[in-house]
């Protein structure tokens, strides 16, 4: 390696450690252009373009390090990766299963082909590839702790919880299979994990990570228990704690919601031409239904009931939306200058890509749900390119949702939701946000109220089957009986029938939630 050639390396390191990644881009296509051979180059000029929101480029990169090297594992997961950032999805379950038959017997990659999979939403296959990893190592405690969260995810809940307290059995320090374990039902006096659990934390080191899994598993069964207080003092101790591990700073989520509001104005609305809903073709190819609101407000609950519907099947959380989104209105600037040449993006393209990604799952359903629930930032986008789709929007009572998404523990995203102040600023900025939208969009998406579907099962399923014109059917009452994978923090929950014990939680701490309800109330919501 020259001098020269060695001294661009040390400052692409630069670049990339100090996240300047515009010119890292280009700094990556100077040396490619001097070594075209090098595969680690093409991959690491891969992601720089993936933090740019070039995804085109991410895919074009990834694809000649392929080209450079057809059997190398890393480069054909990027490839992989970089198609579903690109909304090409039929594509990439293609490239996985070749993946799949490269494994063979390769446990360690099994593993990456599930998490690929998982990426495109085929869950079935994550499974298969976790059960293969198992049976090559069966004491592996990492494969037996993905494979027992996919059976979370398939409804197999006796065999996740066996294999859970295999994996503590083998590693005591696996926390995260503590916590999950403590999720998969309500615990009773006679069989819970509290002395376990708190022995485990009593022996841990000042500042040690696992602290926060430990606390919400203890928050969780002390819950279940009855006890109010030990579960709160225990959420709050592992909130903090993980608040404090996070560089999160609310006032750009606020900053960006109000960036929306300020962008996707009547007056925008006013000046496009976009067909009624029920002026609209109705192919299979455009009936797009979206399930959205905040996280633990109820939309897995909706999602379950209308995809037990015959017409209506669901694709999960998935982003392709956003991906779509983010790669159209890519440029200079930070988030808030994003949303701005979002309003000005080529509004056919979007859907056709959007259309395009969804179409490649495999699900031929006439009705596809998007249950992503953070959709509800793009519904003027989802308006002007998808006039057609259906949009459902999941409410519930302010505390509810707030004390809801505080008691759990993300596995990624919502890092708004481990301080009660941050949660009371992000919830006050989302409703302000739906408040606009239903100003400027009247009558464009259906508000379905959290406690009214638990009351009113029927009527609001009825409610919203009309809203999709769908025929009536039974199944959609006995959505626990849905088989089909469930992805999301209440994978268990909605396994069981209808029940009412979410609805007023917050009153069992009322006290401590008080700050919360004090300062939403100042700003105008009702927290009675």
């Amino acid at each position: 390696m020259t001098t020269a050639m060695n001294s661009q390396l040390q400052q692409l390191d630069r670049h990339l450690r100090h996240g300047e990644q515009a010119a890292a881009a280009v700094l990556c296509q100077q040396i490619i252009a001097a070594e075209p051979q090098s595969l680690s180059l093409h991959l690491t000029a891969s992601q720089v373009w993936q933090r740019l929101g070039k995804f085109d480029a991410m895919l074009d990169m990834a694809s000649k390090a392929v080209a450079l090297s057809p059997f190398h594992p890393p480069a054909l997961l990027r490839e992989v990766e970089s198609l579903v950032y690109c909304g090409q999805i039929a594509a990439a379950r293609e490239k996985i299963k070749t993946l799949e038959q490269l494994a063979d017997n390769d446990a360690a990659l099994l593993q990456d082909v599930a998490h690929m999979y998982l990426h495109c939403a085929a869950h079935l296959d994550a499974a298969r590839c976790y059960e293969r990893a198992v049976a090559l190592q069966p004491d592996q405690a990492l494969y037996l702790f993905n494979l027992a969260s996919s059976c979370v995810t398939t409804g197999e809940l006796s065999k996740a919880e066996t294999l859970f307290n295999r994996v503590i059995a083998l590693d005591p320090a696996d926390f995260g299979a503590c916590l999950n374990r403590s999720m998969l039902k309500t615990w009773k006096p006679e069989q819970h994990h509290i002395a376990q659990l708190e022995q485990l934390l009593l022996r841990l080191p000042k500042q040690h990570p696992g602290e926060v899994p430990l606390c919400y598993a203890l928050a969780k069964e002390h819950e279940d228990l009855g006890d109010a207080t030990s579960s709160f003092q225990y959420l709050k101790r592992g909130a903090l704690r993980r608040r404090n591990m996070l560089a999160y700073k609310g006032e750009n989520d606020v900053a960006a919601m109000k960036k929306i509001r300020q962008t996707f104005t009547a007056e925008l609305f006013s000046s496009l031409s976009s067909p009624q809903p029920s002026q609209l073709p109705t192919t299979t190819a455009e009936r797009a239904l979206f399930v959205l609101g905040l996280p633990r407000s109820g939309t897995t609950l909706v999602e379950r009931i209308l995809s037990s519907h015959s017409q209506v099947g669901s694709l999960g959380e998935i982003n392709n939306l956003a991906f779509a989104i983010m790669q159209m209105a890519a440029g200079p600037g930070n988030k808030l200058d994003m949303i701005e040449r979002s309003a000005h993006i080529n509004m056919s393209q979007l859907r056709e890509i959007y259309q395009h990604g969804i179409a490649g799952y495999g699900n031929d359903a006439p009705w596809l749900i998007n249950k992503t629930p953070e959709n509800y930032l793009y519904l003027g986008l989802i308006h002007q390119a998808m006039p057609h789709a259906r949009i459902i929007h999941l409410r519930r009572h302010p505390l509810d949702s707030c004390y809801a998404m505080y008691k759990t523990l993300f596995r990624m995203g919502y890092p708004f939701s481990y301080s009660l102040e941050d949660l009371g600023h992000y919830y006050l900025a989302y409703h302000q946000l739906m408040q606009h939208w239903r100003e400027v969009l009247p009558g464009r998406f259906l508000d379905i109220d959290y406690e009214v579907l638990v009351d009113q099962q029927e009527s609001s399923t009825r409610a919203m089957l009309a809203y999709c014109d769908l025929p009536w059917e039974d199944a959609c009452l006995d959505f626990h009986n849905n088989t089909a994978p469930a992805a999301t923090a209440s994978a268990a929950q909605v396994r069981q029938p209808l029940y009412r014990s979410s609805v007023q939680r917050w009153r069992s701490y009322e006290e401590q939630l008080a700050p919360l309800a004090a300062f939403l109330t100042e700003h105008g919501i009702n927290c009675d």
